[in-house]
């Protein structure tokens, strides 16, 4: 696939992507998670909340792990501390998940490094919703 001289990998990433799996999606609309995967659903993204502690979020059946979603998942968004990352990113490795963009303060280099390892595209540190909204101007 061919680049436009104003592409850039994250770019490309959120516009092949459909489906975003969000470990750690909170039922509670004040939650930076929350507002982000809202933000994400409303400008088309498949949004599929992966969290033990909910049924259900904006309008999404929810999963206990990446391991019980039943469908291909094109972005892993963690929105857990750092100590939880590296057991998040060993379940996207197994899944063969193409992409794990850790949100703003989610920082975990060893499991960065294992991910890209196994030939997964990782952004750490940055916000997707911030990210797509840059990119849509």
């Amino acid at each position: 696939m061919a680049t436009s001289p104003q592409s850039d990998p994250i770019t490309d990433l959120l516009r092949r992507s459909k489906t975003i799996a969000v470990v750690g999606l909170s039922s509670n609309p004040l939650r930076p998670s929350h507002g982000v995967s809202a933000y994400m659903q409303s400008h088309g993204y498949h949004i599929i909340p992966v969290n033990p502690n909910i049924e259900e979020c904006l309008g999404e059946k929810a999963y206990t792990s990446l391991l019980d979603v039943p469908e291909k998942i094109d972005i892993v968004d963690i929105f857990r501390r750092p100590e939880f990352v590296e057991e998040v990113v060993d379940q996207a490795i197994q899944l063969k998940v193409p992409a794990i963009w850790m949100q703003e303060e989610v920082i975990h280099e060893r499991a960065a490094a294992k991910a890209r390892q196994a030939g997964i595209f990782v952004v750490m540190d940055r916000c997707i919703l911030k990210e797509h909204r840059d990119r849509r101007r």
